[in-house]
């Protein structure tokens, strides 16, 4: 493992040195579905933004420490896999820039604060919120990274509870039709997103031993899986019909699009140019999706 002593001469603030350890950047994607499962909710039953205001506090509050809280022991449980692969190598719990034992109460701190936030919004709010935090710190990070192809299945659980929370915090009744249809999209969705990065970075995960489905099963088994999960994409688009022609249409075109640039350009790119190119698509993909959700629902709320 690295010592404090391999990195980079330059010394990195405190802030900076935390928010790499909660893992900032995928806090702040993660609102973005979470505030589209809040606002729908909003739309769909006909409340107004000041009357859940507390409510959606608590949501943003409960959201961010629980979310901070998976980084926090993802990167504390990962230190030995870490130090092997280029994109991670320098992360502070990795160079001894924090403490494993800061980095064990920062988690627990931020769970015990972010599961409170959540609870003072909803109770169901908080046990999701625990659910997606058990599961990435226990199923994914603790066994399935490390033994399974099938991991990436298995964090998708995890990744997939911000609207389901955000929805929850706001009216606790998970049995509609439009947020089932936002979590099993933010379900398939992780799937050619995480294939993406696997494939381009297969040489690090096989370095580190992480059985990632392009290193176990090679590009071709893996593009084919992605067309899978892009098609079931497509079908789970229907979902949202019950709600809206125009979020249906939204969905479906994008995930069409998405299957399209998978098949061309599979033909026509070799394996790294085309695992760019979906990445790419695929935050497109979820930034026009969720984006769409929350202006809908807003402009219905106001209007």
């Amino acid at each position: 493992m690295r010592r404090a002593l391999d990195v980079p001469q330059r010394e990195r603030t405190r802030t900076a040195i935390l928010a790499q350890t909660v893992k900032s950047g995928i806090i702040k994607s993660n609102l973005i579905p979470m505030f589209a499962g809040l606002t729908l909710a909003l739309y769909t039953y006909d409340l107004s933004l000041v009357e859940k205001l507390p409510e959606m506090v608590l949501a943003l509050m409960g959201s961010v420490f629980i979310m901070g809280a998976a980084g926090a022991f993802n990167n504390l449980y990962d230190r030995d896999i870490d130090s092997v692969m280029e994109r991670t190598k320098n992360r502070p719990t990795v160079t001894g820039e924090i403490k494993p034992a800061a980095v064990l109460w920062l988690g627990i701190s931020a769970s015990i604060l972010g599961l409170a936030s959540l609870y003072l919004a909803t109770p169901l709010a908080a046990l999701l919120g625990f659910l997606g935090l058990f599961f990435y710190a226990v199923p994914y990070t603790m066994w399935s990274k490390r033994k399974t192809v099938y991991n990436t299945e298995i964090g998708s659980i995890a990744g997939a509870m911000p609207p389901l929370i955000g929805w929850a915090a706001i009216y606790p009744d998970l049995t509609h039709p439009a947020i089932i249809g936002l979590f099993v999209h933010a379900v398939i969705w992780q799937m050619p997103h995480f294939y993406a990065i696997a494939i381009r970075k297969h040489e690090e995960y096989r370095a580190a031993n992480i059985p990632m489905l392009p290193v176990v099963k090679g590009i071709q088994r893996t593009c084919m899986q992605t067309n899978l999960y892009l098609t079931a994409l497509i079908v789970a688009s229907c979902l949202f019909w019950s709600l809206s022609l125009g979020l249906m249409l939204v969905a479906l075109l994008s995930s069409v699009s998405w299957l399209l640039l998978s098949i061309v350009g599979y033909r026509k790119m070799d394996s790294e140019k085309w695992a760019k190119f979906m990445f790419l698509f695929s935050l497109f993909h979820m930034t026009v999706l969720f984006s769409t959700v929350i202006i809908y629902s807003l402009i219905g709320i106001l209007l």
